[in-house]
């Protein structure tokens, strides 16, 4: 696995755990972390689905997550995670 993937990955993993515990702004932090370092990775549209939940649960805004659909759409059109993200369309 290439250096860039698997660090994706581990930071990813480190994110679930943020979430697990409800520590919202550290999932935050982490799932930036990954679009910011590794946009390329195979980890990054679920970083940006939950990068979208975390700044939901700390804000309660929805348009957080109208906000994911836009951005699934636009960066990664292609990937699995935008028929995840269909409710928050509208």
């Amino acid at each position: 696995m290439p250096k860039e993937e698997f660090t994706a990955q581990l930071l990813m993993g480190l994110a679930r755990v943020s979430v697990m515990k409800k520590k919202w702004a550290d999932a935050e932090k982490l799932y930036q972390e990954i679009l910011d370092k590794y946009p390329k990775t195979a980890v990054a549209p679920a970083a940006v689905y939950w990068l979208g939940v975390a700044k939901y649960q700390t804000t309660h805004d929805h348009h957080a997550l109208g906000n994911v659909v836009t951005e699934l759409k636009q960066r990664y059109p292609d990937s699995p995670w935008n028929q995840r993200a269909i409710p928050w369309a509208a």
